[in-house]
């Protein structure tokens, strides 16, 4: 199980702007048998978990009283740099079952993609639901069954741990094969240079009508 250390917040902490210029960001903590608790982490031991973690491993909470079993439930972001900014996570109970998103790991290869027919993954994650505390951290994809153009790869097709029950729809696809389609160049026209030519000498007639009139 993954341990990460935090501090408790008051209304006396520092505010959230002075956390972060200090390496850490805001988060809060809740759960159904748990009380929201303001709490302060480590930007860069957060972001460490987060990487290994996700949103589908156990995170033990450390440093607010007795070991927490949490879940990374949302990740606010900097819209200018990107970086993690808000975290919450929710507080599990061992027994009490979860509904979250595991991440799609793609293993094989193809025999169609092989022979040159392209892959579409339709789906990156997939809504399951589990005790917390036997969630997978990933769910793998075997592309080798993928052998031509049309086949796919349903959510019921996936083989899913002991315990965690599919809560996406059976028949959504996750990956499938389709067939290359060329693109045909377009062949541009030449231009009419003989209609240019004839406008302009209509023009160039015209003119000189007007002058002689002139004159």
């Amino acid at each position: 199980m993954l341990t990460l250390k935090v501090e408790k917040r008051t209304e006396e902490s520092a505010s959230a702007a002075s956390l972060r210029r200090d390496g850490f960001i805001p988060a809060v903590v809740y759960g159904a048998h748990h009380s929201a608790t303001p709490i302060a982490i480590s930007m860069k031991e957060f972001g460490k978990i987060l990487h290994e973690a996700g949103e589908a491993t156990i995170v033990s909470l450390e440093g607010i009283g007795a070991s927490l079993p949490t879940l990374i439930h949302e990740v606010s972001y900097d819209p200018i740099t990107s970086l993690p900014n808000h975290a919450d996570f929710y507080a599990v109970t061992k027994g009490e079952k979860v509904e979250v998103a595991i991440p799609l790991s793609f293993i094989g290869e193809s025999p169609a993609v092989e022979a040159g027919a392209n892959l579409v993954k339709v789906l990156h994650e997939l809504e399951v639901e589990a005790d917390p505390m036997n969630l997978p951290h990933d769910i793998e994809v075997n592309l080798s069954v993928l052998e031509k153009v049309g086949d796919k790869i349903r959510a019921a097709d996936l083989k899913l741990p002991s315990g965690v029950t599919l809560m996406a729809d059976p028949e959504e696809i996750v990956a499938l094969i389709q067939e290359v389609v060329e693109e045909k160049e377009e062949v541009t026209a030449p231009a009419d240079l003989s209609a240019i030519e004839v406008e302009k000498k209509g023009k160039t007639e015209d003119a000189e009508s007007a002058e002689s009139e002139e004159k």
